[in-house]
């Protein structure tokens, strides 16, 4: 894999040996992880010395890797200053709240990143493909959402919304795979086991999410996940090229369009 950033020469052996411990990982992703991490760790510094506030969505299809990208995200982050944020089944108190009201306290504070496992977007696809709302709460949904979010970013909050997109097949696998490893069988959710059955459902409800909530403020950003550590490296690029930061590296670059690109925002067409 071509790596944008530069290395030493005669210096692999170093690398390999201060390095390669800490990865688990196809040894040729191992140093756009290392740089991209170091880079990560420079933003969060940056991000609370200067008192700011970055969300940073994960949402997809189930097996996807939302999970597993926002461990590299925040592998070797200082834990005192992120959080990562995975709501179950809302109460019955929160049933009765505005939707989003129990996100509104999960929002980060000044000199915080916060990863949200899934987020408000439950009720764009996951909700209404498995009957969790009535039609009347989606369409409601799909209103407000845009105009959340530019309250939240017009009050300084920088939001980044990731979907991982994953092909049917690579899906079928994974679940198997959940299914049969005992070590995994705890993320076989009722969700995983109909997300086949209910592919297209899905695909129709989050094709609809894109249209009605892609924002030139909040766009979704699209990662192609069936390469997990690729999908994951292409994530932490984009983000990283859109924020600027102290002792930024001056070889970041986007990735490449075919791993990550932007859909175009509703209000950016013509």
């Amino acid at each position: 894999m071509e790596q944008d950033f530069p290395t030493i020469p005669g210096q692999d052996a170093i690398f390999d040996k201060q390095v390669l411990q800490h990865y688990s990982v196809n040894p040729a992703y191992v140093h756009d992880l290392y740089y991209l991490q170091v880079e990560l760790l420079k933003l969060q510094k940056h991000i609370h010395e200067h008192g700011l506030r970055l969300a940073i969505l994960f949402e997809g299809r189930d097996t996807a890797g939302k999970g597993g990208a926002i461990f590299r995200f925040s592998q070797f982050l200082n834990p005192r200053h992120y959080r990562v944020v995975a709501l179950g089944k809302p109460s019955e108190v929160e049933k009765g709240q505005w939707y989003f009201q129990r996100y509104i306290q999960e929002l980060p504070n000044a000199g915080e990143i916060v990863f949200f496992d899934r987020s408000w977007y439950n009720r764009a696809v996951v909700e209404p493909v498995m009957g969790f709302c009535t039609p009347e709460q989606y369409e409601l949904f799909l209103q407000q959402a845009p105009l959340f979010e530019k309250m939240i970013i017009d009050d300084g909050i920088i939001l980044v919304k990731f979907w991982f997109s994953i092909d049917m097949e690579v899906q079928r696998h994974r679940i198997e795979d959940r299914l049969t490893d005992p070590l995994k069988q705890w993320k076989v959710s009722p969700i995983d086991l109909l997300a086949q059955e209910k592919w297209h459902e899905f695909t129709k409800y989050k094709n609809r999410m894109y249209e009605l909530t892609s924002m030139p403020y909040s766009p979704w950003v699209i990662t192609k996940g069936n390469i997990r550590e690729a999908a994951r490296i292409a994530a932490m690029r984009y983000l990283l090229y859109q924020i600027d930061y102290n002792g930024k590296s001056p070889d970041l670059a986007l990735p490449e369009p075919e791993l990550l690109w932007v859909h175009e925002p509703k209000g950016a067409r013509k």
